[in-house]
């Protein structure tokens, strides 16, 4: 019994192991088909600023990959520089809107300031008439 164990285990991995040797061919096709297909989509999408580069060039894979990166990383730079922009333009406008607030509220506070004084001086009091 235990021969015919040992040569079902056998057969097993042997069938495994053909099976394996024959599906990793197809496995990495469809990988490398997947790599190209990204890389001309790439290719495609970032087509005129390839053709700024090197207009009459073949491109190759490793081309299109760095610049990509470059132009990813010149989007990247430019939106961060937006967002500090923006951040800038933010806190301006917030002072802003808080200098208007202040001046805003200054002519009442002078005028608050002044009827107060007014109460307090004895030749104003009765002079005064709130009708």
């Amino acid at each position: 019994m235990a021969p015919t164990i040992t040569a079902a285990m056998t057969n097993s991995q042997d069938h495994l192991t053909l099976t394996h040797k024959l599906r990793k061919p197809l496995v990495e096709k469809l990988r490398r088909e997947r790599i190209n297909s990204s890389i001309e989509q790439l290719k495609s999408l970032l087509g005129p600023e390839f053709l700024k580069q090197q207009p009459d060039s073949k491109l190759e894979k490793a081309d299109i990959l760095e610049m990509t990166v470059c132009f990813l990383t010149q989007l990247q730079q430019q939106n961060q520089q937006q967002g500090r922009l923006l951040n800038h333009f933010n806190k301006l406008q917030s002072s802003s809107d808080k200098n208007l607030r202040e001046a805003d509220l200054s002519p009442l506070s002078s005028t608050v300031q002044t009827s107060i004084t007014n109460e307090k001086s004895p030749v104003n009091n009765a002079l005064w008439r709130p009708w």
